[in-house]
């Protein structure tokens, strides 16, 4: 029987419960499919915080490079405002990004019919949105140095951050775009500031060369990333894949994540590269949602975006399209159904707990 390997981090606030949910999935999976998913849990966050005195201990970093993907949950909340910049929950994300070398974020929109009423836009403008944006994750502004709070004095500060890519990022991040475009409508949207950045003018010469070179059979646009917020809100159903910078890729898979009603709805994979003998990425795999510590602890979390994301683990992973298509088949039986968290509830809808979810589409899953 395969083996796969998967590294739980549940992290703070939701995530436990959320995570929960996904466990459910795997235990299912394992004794009525032979799946063989053999899992590990660890802590990052501030729960790895307060166990250890770091945002992720180096016995969990090494955890997560053997597993074949980790599975993420959601870190931070004000228990931890205090603590120094270097050991905030959120620098446990980061080192998992940076060591794990996942270059590639790909973060879905995608509008289930029975949720369309749920977007603050018009039905007509978001029925149907499937959209990806590929956000680069390890370059730019994030990584780049100098970076630095500098005192001038006379009570004057700099504060210094640097965006930053060579050609080599480029190339990557965009013939990812490029090939998960040719798995949807053949279209990419390259976004940046080439009009005031001069990484936005290297940017656009080398999406523009990769794309001639290797993929002339995928239509490419360009577009402002500005511009691109405005049409993201304007007609985000013009858009298949989206590709753009560290920077840029945060902001704008916000909103196209909102589109759709909720955060709580979307998943997320960060990808890096083929292994040069084994051709498998390492991979972590993330719900778009924060920690919701408000919430936490009350069976208020919304589990979707959590299970879409194993959904995602399953496909880009282990190759399991076919139980891939299943669970998001089953999500969506689930919202046609009527069954809502708190953060979905509509008008007919009936509300349901986070177990309860988690249950109905476990069962609905299962057939």
């Amino acid at each position: 029987m395969t083996t796969r390997s998967l590294f739980l981090l549940p992290g703070d606030g939701i995530g436990p419960e959320a995570m929960a949910e996904v466990t459910k999935l795997i235990d299912h999976m394992n004794a009525a499919e032979n799946a063989g998913f053999v899992t590990d849990t660890g802590l990052v966050g501030g729960s790895a915080f307060d166990a250890h005195g770091e945002a992720i201990s180096e016995a969990d970093m090494e955890k997560a490079m053997a597993a074949d993907a980790v599975l993420f949950g959601a870190v931070g909340g004000p228990k931890w405002d205090g603590v120094p910049y270097d050991k905030r929950p959120e620098a446990g994300l980061l080192r998992l990004r940076k060591d794990m070398q996942l270059f590639a974020n790909l973060r879905p929109a995608i509008c289930y019919p029975a949720l369309a009423d749920a977007s603050s836009l018009k039905r007509d403008v978001i029925e149907g949105l499937d959209i990806l944006i590929v956000r680069e994750l390890t370059g730019g502004v994030y990584f780049g140095e100098p970076k630095e709070i500098v005192d001038l004095g006379n009570g004057q500060k700099r504060g210094i951050d640097t965006q930053v890519y060579d050609t080599f990022e480029i190339e990557r991040i965009s013939g990812v775009a490029f090939e998960l475009a040719r798995t949807r409508a053949g279209k990419v949207c390259s976004m940046e500031k080439r009009n005031v950045m001069k990484s936005g003018v290297l940017w656009n010469e080398v999406v523009t060369a990769t794309h001639a070179a290797h993929y002339a059979d995928v239509e490419l646009t360009h577009m402002l990333a500005d511009a691109g917020g405005m049409q993201l809100v304007r007609w985000p159903k013009q858009f298949d894949v989206i590709v753009t910078d560290n920077l840029f890729g945060d902001m704008l898979s916000d909103v196209a994540a909102m589109l759709t009603g909720s955060l709580g709805m979307l998943p997320s994979a960060s990808l890096g590269a083929p292994d040069a003998a084994t051709g498998k990425r390492k991979a972590l795999y993330e719900p778009v949602h924060g920690s919701a510590p408000d919430i936490a602890g009350q069976g208020l979390a919304n589990p979707i975006a959590m299970i879409a994301s194993f959904a995602m683990c399953l496909r880009y992973s282990f190759a399991m399209t076919d139980e891939a298509a299943r669970l998001e088949s089953a999500i969506a039986k689930v919202l046609d159904d009527g069954l809502r968290t708190a953060d979905i509830m509509g008008e007919g809808a009936r509300k349901v707990s986070t177990a309860e979810m988690g249950d109905a589409i476990l069962a609905a899953y299962a057939g």
